[in-house]
């Protein structure tokens, strides 16, 4: 997953929660716990990179003989070659062919990592301190071991489902993206989709590393790129003419750079400010929390929450000037400008609507905008299901009593996109916990704390079963 959402530490100061998690439950799933950490080490150590010698197929191979050694039948099993990757399918059939199948996602290529920036070889899984090393060890590969060593364990078990289980992982989640979407398509009548890619669900506190509260996600906001452009005749430098395109276009930028969207909530996002504002050490801005959730047009608490980046994100549409290039030489006028914007657009709003919006507020009429976003479409919140909010609270509270579980926005994307634009309801559903200071997707030195895999296990065991019986 693109980790654009902010780890929440970073921009709240949570209230001291009691020791009521200091430590998860015990392990009760040893076989499958030993059997996560083996695979998520083996496939950490493929180069599931887009371009030459991309092993995603490779990975999703390790996947499948880990799948049919676990019990499932090789029959139930597919992996569908695409360009350089590959995306896999396993499924159980459930009892009850009436019932919609419940979708398990996840992705198997990584973000690329160069040895010499890292201080380990990042395709080299290495243990230490209580942490594993490695490219993948966060987005997403551990993830998906403990999700393929879960429906392992629930084999083992005799576990038997009443709704079809679909594991349906995705090989290009970090690049392109073709394979999620052709996964939605497949798949567009599904129940539901449980997502395990990471987006710091779980936080430790830094100081003690105790859990100090769960979020899961239901929503995400989409990605967009916009090219703005002027351009005109140009000319000689000591002639100048009234229309600059430099100076046009930077007036368009500067009202972009200040202007601000139009607050708003959804279900997933009122929740979460009402949920998360009584964890506040600062009082002021808990209440600003509740204020905007009760009325999103509260100019003081709108005021309070911009100044946090993560709360500023969950208010609605962002947009924000990244790169600019113009002019062809020193002596000269500009013949030609253009700008992007990238936006993070909130769950309801399309491109073209808010193309219009950045139009309307640049107020250059000789400016024109273009939408060059690839791979990201626009999606609705999923609903918050009464049922899945309880199965995620159950699960969670097996292995962390007590713990506070939050409904979120994500601000990053990630193959849910492709689902909900089909109907389905998606959501983020890890159950990592890390602190922010150790928390290096898509960065160097990635890793995950090794604690994470018995509380995992007894986790995705608990959730999977709640929701297909």
């Amino acid at each position: 997953m693109t980790p654009i959402r902010l780890v929440l530490a970073s921009a709240l100061t949570l209230a001291p929660l009691p020791a009521f998690a200091a430590k998860p439950a015990p392990a009760t799933h040893p076989v499958a716990e030993a059997q996560a950490l083996e695979l998520g080490q083996r496939i950490m150590a493929m180069r599931s990179v887009r371009g030459p010698g991309n092993e995603t197929p490779k990975v999703a191979a390790a996947l499948r003989d880990a799948l049919v050694a676990g019990g499932f039948a090789a029959t139930d099993i597919e992996i569908v070659p695409v360009d350089d990757t590959a995306y896999l399918v396993a499924q159980w059939k459930g009892s009850d062919s009436k019932l919609k199948p419940l979708i398990l996602s996840g992705h198997m290529d990584v973000v690329e990592a160069k040895r010499a920036d890292w201080q380990r070889d990042p395709f080299v899984p290495v243990i230490e301190d209580g942490y594993l090393y490695g490219r993948g060890a966060t987005d997403m590969k551990i993830d998906v071991a403990l999700m393929v060593s879960s429906l392992i364990e629930l084999k083992r078990q005799g576990y038997r489902p009443k709704r079809t289980i679909v594991l349906a992982l995705s090989g290009d989640e970090e690049t392109l993206m073709k394979t999620g979407q052709m996964l939605a398509e497949r798949f567009a009548g599904a129940e539901m989709v449980l997502n395990a890619d990471f987006d710091t669900n779980g936080l430790l506190d830094e100081a003690t590393g105790k859990p100090l509260m769960y979020d899961w996600q239901g929503a995400e906001k989409a990605y967009a790129d916009f090219e703005l452009e002027v351009t005109n005749p140009g000319g000689h430098s000591s002639k100048p003419s009234l229309d600059n395109a430099i100076v046009q276009l930077s007036q368009a930028l500067v009202r972009i750079g200040a202007y601000r969207f139009k607050p708003e909530v959804n279900d997933l996002t009122r929740a979460y400010f009402e949920t998360s504002a009584p964890l506040q050490s600062n009082a002021a801005l808990g209440a600003a929390m509740l204020a905007f959730a009760k009325d999103q047009t509260d100019a003081d608490a709108i005021a309070a929450l911009r100044k946090a980046p993560l709360l500023y994100g969950m208010m609605g549409t962002t947009c924000i000037p990244t790169t600019i290039v113009g002019g062809h030489a020193v002596n000269a006028q500009p013949q030609r400008v253009t700008a992007v914007v990238n936006c993070r657009i909130f769950p309801g709003h399309t491109n073209e609507e808010i193309m219009a919006e950045l139009k309307s507020v640049a107020a250059v009429p000789q400016m024109t905008i273009r939408d060059m976003t690839e791979g990201a479409i626009a999606t609705a919140a999923s609903p918050l299901r009464p049922d899945v909010k309880a199965a995620i609270e159950r699960s969670i509270h097996k292995v962390y009593p007590g713990i506070p579980v939050i409904p979120a926005m994500s601000l990053g994307a990630s193959d849910n996109m492709w689902y909900r634009h089909k109907g389905v309801p998606s959501y983020v559903v890890s159950p990592l916990f890390i602190k922010p200071s150790d928390y290096h997707s898509h960065g160097l030195n990635e890793k995950v704390p090794l604690a994470n895999i018995p509380p995992a296990i007894t986790y995705y065991t608990a959730l999977v079963t709640d929701l297909s019986r």
